[in-house]
């Protein structure tokens, strides 16, 4: 598929996916949905790739949901209202889902707004790192609709139960001072570097072995869901896979040689 309304770039085993439709502050429409959705396929199937990068076109991150695709919904005919509603959502679930569960390390380079969809989107990744432009605001209550994009699962796990309440009933805007406060952003850089310095964090943070990032990301992400037992046992399942894995061997072998080379010295 080619794309338009985003753009995917591989760099010395660093994905940079970008929201691509400035104009709109990169409102995500349904056709923008298709192509996120085949690039992050293909970024989780592509072993070269180490790490992904998301970021925004222009002056915002991401609106949330676009407007006109509202305006088509409500236009639909009242018997076809729901199942249309049902429908989307399976997208935007299918979307958040691949995201989160991206088998290697991804970072949201927030670098304006980041607004509804667009801040559940950022919190759907592993690290955030924003801009002095950056801000956030689960502005589903203006709207008379519900945060759908995962926020309702992820805010909490960042700043605690009552104070996402707080800021998804009130839908209020959270400049990065406070963000960073509050533990929504992990990272601040100058708007002039920030793509630069997340796309560093990446390589660091996707230089290990891939197949234990994979494993260790997939047990972590339901941590807090599972009991101790559970994560051991899964943690157990997992290292058995490590074992058999070219970077454990290889990187075993490498520390006895080193260490039989320092022993003859």
């Amino acid at each position: 598929m080619s794309y338009t309304l985003i753009a995917l770039q591989v760099r010395d085993a660093i994905a940079t996916l970008t929201f691509n439709r400035p104009d709109k502050r990169n409102a995500m429409s349904d056709d923008m949905r298709t192509e996120f959705i085949d690039a992050l396929e293909r970024v989780a199937a592509d072993t070269a790739i180490k790490a992904l990068v998301l970021t925004g076109a222009g002056k915002g991150f991401c609106a949330g949901g676009d407007i006109a695709g509202m305006q088509k919904r409500m236009d639909a005919p009242a018997g076809e209202v729901g199942f249309n509603g049902w429908h989307r959502q399976q997208r935007v679930h299918r979307t958040q889902a691949l995201l989160h569960t991206m088998p290697k390390p991804v970072i949201a380079a927030v670098n304006g707004a980041a607004s509804g969809l667009g801040a559940d989107t950022a919190l759907a990744c592993d690290f955030i790192i924003a801009s002095e432009w950056a801000s956030f605001s689960w502005s589903y209550i203006h709207r008379g609709i519900v945060p759908d994009g995962g926020g309702m699962y992820f805010l909490p796990r960042r700043v605690g139960l009552p104070k996402a309440k707080e800021l998804i009933f009130t839908g209020r805007p959270v400049k990065v001072d406070e963000a960073l406060q509050l533990g929504i952003v992990d990272r601040q850089a100058p708007a002039d570097t920030l793509l630069a310095e997340a796309q560093a964090w990446a390589a660091e943070l996707g230089k290990g072995s891939a197949t234990a990032l994979a494993l260790t990301k997939t047990i972590l992400n339901q941590s807090f869901e599972l009991s101790a037992h559970q994560v051991f046992a899964q943690g157990s399942q997992a290292q058995g896979i490590c074992y058999t894995s070219t970077a454990h061997r290889e990187s075993v072998i490498a520390f006895l040689d080193k260490s039989a080379a320092a022993a003859k010295e």
